[in-house]
């Protein structure tokens, strides 16, 4: 362990899926852009990579991205008609987008490789440095609910800060659901902390090694990038990150930390509902309203 860590400050968002299981939504609308309430939700992630002191942001994109590009760029015609009009509200929404302390930087994944080859794809950007990366479709909020209390990425900030190693959040997820996530295994090693000593990607329900699945946050060394350079492909032929994390453990430790809050697979359609319902009553300005309506509903 190491007694002072950098701390993290670039986050890579691969960002350059299909989105296949939302069509015909993503047809032409990247699904990092499909909207919870009033935000899309890469917004989402990238503000909690932002709380977590995160300041520069690298987005792995592919072909018909370019709209996540544009929604953290400088939109002046908008920004002109909503200042001539005196929205100043409305101006202050549209350029906290971006704020003026945030660096955005894009690069491709010129094919649909797999997870370990998108973040192999932000090396050059990352450097030797340590860095977070961000699944946008798994849109988690800290144990007060949106925008409250640390997020997720703050709280693993915070581990590594102590420990100056690789960590992936977890969470316990039901048996029969083992097969959908990374399961990882190994002793306790200390509040909230388990040592890594077995990661299995998406075992059968009789072969998972313990019922802690990968969520879609991770604070990596850049070691990792090493290891993702000699990964052959896995499953699907796709360069897996599980796989690659796995190497690394034989060379350096890795931690699992269950984190305090809730996840949302807006990857899935009952996902992104189940999100969709619950931050609109969170909403400062809809959740009142919205829950009155809901009471009227014959369920």
């Amino acid at each position: 362990m190491s007694s002072i860590s950098h701390p993290i400050r670039i986050a890579v968002f691969p960002v350059a899926g299909l989105g296949t299981r939302f069509l015909p939504a993503t047809k032409a609308s990247p699904k990092e852009m499909l909207t919870i309430v009033d935000k899309p939700l890469i917004q989402y992630a990238v503000e909690e990579a932002y709380a977590a002191g995160v300041r520069h942001m690298v987005f792995v994109t592919g072909r018909s991205k370019r709209a996540i590009e544009d929604h953290f760029d400088t939109a002046y015609e908008l920004e002109s008609e909503l200042e001539a009009a005196d929205k100043s509200e409305m101006l202050a929404t549209v350029r906290a987008v971006q704020p003026a302390d945030m660096d955005c930087s894009y690069v491709r994944q010129p094919r649909s490789l797999g997870l370990g080859h998108a973040v192999l794809c932000a090396a050059p950007i990352v450097g030797e440095q340590p860095f977070a990366v961000l699944l946008a479709d798994d849109l988690m909020t800290g144990p007060q609910g949106a925008g409250n209390g640390q997020g997720v990425l703050q709280q693993m900030a915070g581990a590594y800060q102590e420990l100056g190693c690789s960590l992936l959040a977890v969470q316990e997820v039901p048996p029969d659901q083992v097969q959908r996530y990374g399961i990882v295994a190994g002793p306790g090693a200390g509040q909230r902390l388990m040592r890594v000593e077995r990661i299995v990607e998406k075992p059968a329900p009789q072969d998972a090694p313990s019922h802690m699945g990968v969520a879609g946050r991770y604070v990596l060394t850049p070691r990792i990038f090493g290891e993702l350079r000699q990964q052959p492909p896995g499953a699907g032929g796709e360069i897996q990150l599980t796989d690659a994390i796995a190497r690394l453990m034989t060379k350096e430790a890795v931690y699992a930390y269950q984190y305090e809050g809730k996840r949302y697979d807006c990857g899935s359609k009952e996902g992104f509902l189940q999100a969709t319902v619950e931050l609109a009553l969170q909403h400062p300005k809809l959740g009142a309203g919205f829950r009155a309506y809901l009471r009227q509903l014959e369920l």
